[in-house]
């Protein structure tokens, strides 16, 4: 497994750790703890966007690919992944419902995870 792959992958386990963290200390009603995991998400969005995009473009740079629509449809379920855990986030420190984004957030997880160890031929999972 390449370096990127592994950066990436490693940024969004650690995204979902810090994710669901954040998320119990929201509903903890424990704002001010929350927002230490919350910031550090932040920033670790910024190293997910950083290698999905290198990822992405190597399909871009790889004359032929027969997987260029997928990589992008991966690419956009993922920001949409990533738009739905900072919006949860948001709605639970203000303790609104977030019924609508949970429900986007799983559809499109599930779609990234697919595509990306299943489907894509970057991904390590048997075809």
């Amino acid at each position: 497994m390449d370096g990127m792959i592994l950066t990436h992958v490693i940024g969004w386990g650690l995204g979902i750790v810090l994710f669901f963290a954040a998320l119990v200390l929201y509903n903890e009603k424990k704002s001010k703890q929350a927002t230490i995991p919350h910031m550090i998400l932040r920033l670790d969005y910024l190293v997910i966007l950083y290698t999905g995009f290198v990822l992405l473009w190597r399909y871009f740079d790889a004359s032929g690919s027969s997987f260029t629509v997928q990589a992008i449809i991966k690419g956009v379920a993922g920001l949409l992944v990533i738009v739905c855990m900072e919006m949860i986030l948001v709605k639970m420190k203000k303790e609104k419902s977030a019924k609508a984004w949970w429900i986007i957030f799983f559809i499109a997880l599930v779609i990234t995870l697919l595509l990306g160890f299943g489907i894509l031929p970057m991904g390590f999972l048997p075809a």
